[in-house]
């Protein structure tokens, strides 16, 4: 007998399961080395305090055109 008789068939579908396990394996060693600590914010106070949104020409032409 020779050796590509002794082999299994692989199907069409068991490539494909076996090929997204092998991605799924990948992207998980991959993220282990990332540190998971919370993102901290660098605002200062006055940041924090400061008023946000401004009610400038282009917004009153959205507001205009929208209806609202």
């Amino acid at each position: 007998m020779s050796k590509d008789t002794d082999r299994k068939a692989v199907d069409r579908r068991s490539f494909f399961r076996g090929l997204s396990g092998a991605a799924v394996v990948a992207g998980a060693a991959a993220t282990t080395g990332l540190s998971t600590a919370p993102a901290q914010a660098t605002e200062t106070k006055n940041e924090r305090t400061k008023a946000r949104y401004k009610e400038t020409e282009h917004v009153k032409t959205f507001y205009r055109t929208n209806k609202y």
